[in-house]
């Protein structure tokens, strides 16, 4: 298992970005920090809380190899970018992750307002049922 982690600043807060590679695949986790975080703070957030993190699907990485020369590199850099697009597999994963992050909460959301419908709608019955008790 391999991991790195990536600390920038982001506007307006810092933010942290671990990366894990087991078995060739790519994970990520993307951690706000706030104020800039001095080494023993990240020391201490990754031996505290490491083991809670939330990576996000593993996507199939490839093995990274030196180009030639900086021609033949610009051209492989192209040729990438016009396969997958900007933005690197962390950045991808990072996407994936809030997808499926997005299609859990609009799940939640939609059984959360189906019920709160059928409890109105119940509501509604009963209150029906008791104007025409005597009746």
């Amino acid at each position: 298992m391999e991991a790195k982690l990536t600390v920038y600043f982001d506007d307006p807060f810092w933010v942290g970005v671990f990366e894990r590679i087991e078995d060739g695949k790519l994970s990520v986790c993307k951690v706000t920090f706030g104020a800039e975080p001095k080494d023993y703070e990240v020391w201490e957030f990754i031996l505290k809380h490491y083991y809670e993190l939330k990576f996000s699907p593993a996507v199939e990485t490839g093995v990274r190899q030196t180009a030639d020369n900086p021609k033949r590199r610009q051209r492989s850099a192209r040729k990438q970018l016009e396969h997958t697009g900007i933005g690197t597999k962390s950045q991808q994963a990072l996407q994936m992750q809030l997808e499926q992050n997005k299609q859990e909460r609009k799940l939640k959301s939609r059984e959360q307002k189906q019920a709160e419908a059928e409890r109105q709608f119940a509501l509604k019955q009963q209150r029906k049922k008791e104007k025409h008790r005597g009746r």
